[in-house]
């Protein structure tokens, strides 16, 4: 919390100003472009829905106030009502709507008018862990079948793991690593991010050498343990951690004399 996500979505959508550097999307800098014109889709934790219109009305909000024709917002509504599976609930209001099914009227009204980039922040935070489990799901498919770009926040680790292709992980505002889950889960680029994802276990040790990438070290009962993957230079001597995973533990017995 804190860290700097949302704060990032707001930039891209034109809400706030950086301080600095540029936002780019496909090459070109919107910092000059009125939030209203960047043509970015969002979806908000709260669902922000108009009470007194329809879903259908809902969902054509966004493509009337672009002025497009009337059979194109037809079309397009009844398509995206199709998309989010709520064809049958058109016509009620979003009070008639239980969270989840508000939650997807407000996915299908920020795709309606084909945005090249859909920012999320933390959409599903208010659901309960069945319903959101759900609604991931539909995410992942809707992400499948639209191929739009989707920049999704939350400071649930395991729902990241589920939904992304990539994961940035914030610290204090700034990038502490990107990648696959399995990059940030397998190979840390700090004990930050070994401690934030997943279990981790952290051994005091002493580095003894480093050969062909592989470190050998010793830990503090004196066992000498090899073939230590090293996340950065070391010295000789040099007061270092070991980082090992709960699921990476075995148990063998102990080799008796004869």
């Amino acid at each position: 919390s804190g860290s700097g996500k949302s704060t990032t979505l707001y930039a891209i959508a034109g809400f706030q100003d950086p301080s600095s550097g540029d936002v780019l999307l496909e090459d070109r800098s919107l910092l000059s472009v009125p939030s209203h014109k960047r043509n970015i889709g969002m979806v908000f934790q709260r669902y922000t829905l108009f009470p007194h219109l329809s879903v259908a009305e809902n969902v054509a909000f966004p493509l009337r106030v672009r002025r497009r024709p009337d059979g194109e917002i037809k079309r397009k509504v009844a398509d995206m009502l199709a998309l989010v599976r709520l064809e049958n609930f058109a016509d009620r209001h979003p009070s008639a709507l239980s969270g989840g099914q508000q939650q997807r009227v407000a996915l299908a009204r920020a795709l309606a008018y084909d945005p090249p980039i859909l920012l999320m922040d933390e959409p599903l935070s208010a659901l309960d862990k069945k319903l959101r489990q759900e609604i991931q799901a539909e995410i992942r498919r809707i992400h499948r079948e639209t191929g739009v770009t989707i920049l999704y926040v939350t400071h649930d680790q395991e729902e990241a793991l589920h939904l992304s292709d990539r994961i940035a992980l914030f610290r204090e505002g700034r990038i502490e690593q990107i990648g696959t889950g399995e990059d940030l889960y397998l190979r840390p680029a700090s004990e930050f991010v070994a401690g934030f994802i997943g279990n981790s276990n952290f051994l005091p040790a002493e580095h003894l050498q480093t050969a062909d990438g592989a470190s050998t070290i010793r830990l503090a009962g004196g066992s000498i343990v090899t073939g230590v993957k090293a996340t950065t230079s070391f010295g000789q001597g040099q007061n270092v951690r070991l980082m090992v995973r709960p699921e990476a533990f075995r148990l063998t017995p102990t080799p008796t004399s004869v």
